[in-house]
């Protein structure tokens, strides 16, 4: 049975997101480590880990992934922005391993208008050099992406040359976000479309790479490229897509993270984990 869980909160500190995500029902666990939005976080006190470390040693079976910070993009062509997201995302590997959070999910960036190939060879690149940086044993999870304007990361074939391109293919693998598949056209609303989706990413990348889901509706249509996620069941992918998904044996024990609207309540987590599992055959 997968792991369900959601992305939340770390306001007051990094180790109550345990207890926000049990308070929900969850047993899977994606955060930020540091706010996403700054360049320049402070470092992780040994307070931090400590706390850290003892809230999920009374979770032990929580898996937990890391969310790198949205202003990284090791595909730009500027020269300051790319040493910052070099600089950004090492720090966050660094992080991550301090905390033995041993999976760090990322976006791989936009080319900016270069064209996808020139974005791919410029990500590859600054991605190795982030991880000479760090140095350190964390699996990064590249995200699958909606392919909303120059964004990288949204057809297969470009999971599969970044991973191929890259000096440390071992330390990569897949983040697959049901909204980001679906709106870049890849369907599973069905049996069928969700089986020819998932050979087209086996043959090229590989089943085995997938080490993460985000579980997410779509406000908008398969094929529109826009990036607008809904509650489970409320939008254009529908229950039954969750169905086929929550059920493929090939996943039965891979984690699996809400990013769905929420509320300060967290009612909404609650909501759409126990729509997960209804759909889970017992």
């Amino acid at each position: 049975m997968p792991h369900l869980g959601a992305h939340e909160s770390v306001a007051g500190g990094l180790h109550l997101a345990f207890t926000h995500i049990t308070n929900v029902g969850g047993d899977a666990l994606q955060i930020f480590t540091r706010n996403q939005r700054q360049w320049n976080p402070k470092a992780v006190t040994e307070e931090e880990q400590e706390l850290f470390a003892d809230a999920w040693k009374n979770c032990a079976s929580i898996p937990v992934a890391s969310h790198a910070s949205y202003l990284v993009n090791l595909a730009s062509g500027k020269a300051d922005l790319v040493q910052k997201s070099i600089a950004a995302f090492a720090e966050e590997l660094k992080r991550c391993e301090l905390l033995h959070i041993p999976m760090l999910v990322m976006h791989p960036g936009s080319h900016g208008g270069d064209g996808v190939e020139t974005g791919l060879e410029r990500f590859i690149t600054n991605l190795d050099l982030a991880l000479e940086r760090a140095d350190n044993d964390v699996t990064v999870l590249l995200e699958t992406t909606a392919g909303q304007g120059t964004g990288l990361g949204s057809r297969f074939e470009e999971l599969a040359a970044i991973i191929e391109g890259s000096k440390y293919p071992e330390k990569l693998g897949v983040c697959v976000d049901t909204c980001h598949i679906f709106a870049a056209g890849y369907d599973i609303r069905t049996a069928a479309a969700y089986e020819a989706s998932m050979a087209e990413f086996d043959r090229l990348v590989g089943i085995e790479r997938i080490g993460f889901f985000h579980l997410n509706d779509s406000k908008k249509g398969l094929g529109c490229r826009v990036d607008r996620h809904e509650h489970i069941g409320e939008g254009e992918i529908g229950l039954e897509g969750f169905r086929n998904l929550l059920n493929d044996p090939r996943f039965a024990n891979h984690p699996m993270t809400l990013e769905t609207p929420k509320g300060k309540d967290l009612q909404e987590d609650r909501d759409n984990l126990a729509k997960l599992h209804t759909l889970m055959q017992q």
